[in-house]
C-alpha cells in the first residue's frame, strides 16, 4: 500500500465527485493520505473530511500565499484545530517568492515563523512550501531546532536536501520525478538517504507522467513511487514500504492500512 503524504482533497477541484475519488484509493492501492489545509477555512475542512474517511489525516496551516490577512490572533484558532486526534501537523506553511502578487516577504516570513513556533509548542512536524525561497526557508527553520518536518514538493539542489537531512528533516517528492526535465529533482532525491523520503502527489496539481495536464488523484503517486524507486535501485514495492514507513513514522501514524 502507498501513502500519499499530501493531498489537497478540500479543493475546488474535487467539488463534483469528491467522495467518489476518495472512497475509490484503497481499491487503487493508496492506505493513507494527509490533507493539508491552505488557510483556517480549508484547514477546517480538512479536518472534516478526515472524519469521514479512516485513511485520511489532515494538518492545518496558512500559506504562504494566502497569508495577506493574518493576524496573530489566527494562531488560536490553529491551535484548536490542530487539537483534533487526526491532525498530524501544522502545515502547509512556509515562503513563495515566485508570484510577484504574493503577499511581501516579510509578511510571508512573519507568519511562516509564527506557525514554526505553533508546532514547537504542540510537538507537531510542519510540513514547509518552499518556492524560490531556498535560502529563507532554510534559514528561518534554523532558527527553530525543536521543530522537525518536510520540504514538501521539493525543488531545492541536491545540497539543500542534504542539508535538510542533517537538521533532521525529511523530502518529499511529488510526479515532477518524472518530467523528462526533473535533473535537479533526481540529483536530489539521489542525495536523500531512503529513511528521509516520502512521495505525494499535491493532488489536485503535479500529475506525474503519463497522466501530466490531468487533474492529480492519489492512486497516481504509484508513478512517483515507481520512478523514485528506479532512481534508488530499488523495486517498487520495497520503495512503497519504506516510504510508508517513513510517513507513518514522521506522522506519527500508528494505525491506517498499510
Amino acid at each position: 500500500m502507498l501513502f500519499d503524504t499530501h493531498a489537497h482533497y478540500d479543493s475546488r477541484k474535487f467539488d463534483a465527485d469528491r467522495d467518489a475519488v476518495l472512497s475509490a484509493l484503497p481499491g487503487l492501492g493508496v492506505g493513507l493520505v494527509v490533507n493539508p489545509g491552505c488557510d483556517l477555512d480549508s484547514s477546517a475542512r480538512a479536518v472534516a473530511l478526515a472524519e469521514q474517511y479512516p485513511f485520511l489525516y489532515a494538518a492545518v496551516g496558512v500559506h504562504p500565499e494566502d497569508c495577506a490577512g493574518w493576524e496573530d490572533g489566527q494562531t488560536d484558532r490553529l491551535r484548536e484545530l490542530a487539537a483534533h486526534p487526526k491532525v498530524v501537523a501544522i502545515g502547509e506553511i512556509g515562503l513563495d517568492y515566485y508570484w510577484k502578487e504574493n503577499p511581501p516577504r516579510e509578511l510571508q516570513q512573519r507568519v511562516f515563523r509564527a506557525q514554526l513556533a505553533l508546532a514547537g509548542e504542540l510537538a507537531l512536524p510542519v510540513i514547509v512550501h518552499d518556492r524560490e525561497a531556498h535560502g529563507d526557508s532554510l534559514a528561518i527553520v534554523r532558527e527553530f531546532p525543536q521543530v522537525r518536518g518536510v520540504f514538501h514538493c521539493f525543488s531545492g539542489s541536491a545540497e539543500l536536501a542534504k542539508e535538510l537531512v542533517g537538521l533532521g528533516w525529511m523530502i518529499s517528492f511529488t510526479g515532477v520525478l518524472t518530467y523528462q526535465n526533473a535533473r535537479k529533482a533526481v540529483e536530489a532525491a539521489q542525495a536523500v538517504p531512503l529513511d528521509r523520503l516520502m512521495i505525494e502527489t499535491d493532488s489536485p496539481y503535479m500529475a506525474p507522467v503519463p497522466h501530466r495536464g490531468e487533474r492529480c488523484h492519489s492512486g497516481l503517486v504509484a508513478h512517483t513511487c515507481a520512478r523514485l524507486a528506479e532512481i534508488k535501485g530499488i523495486t517498487p514495492e520495497e520503495c512503497a514500504r519504506i516510504t510508508m514507513e517513513n510517513g507513518k513514522r514522521f506522522y506519527q501514524i500508528s494505525d491506517g492500512n498499510n
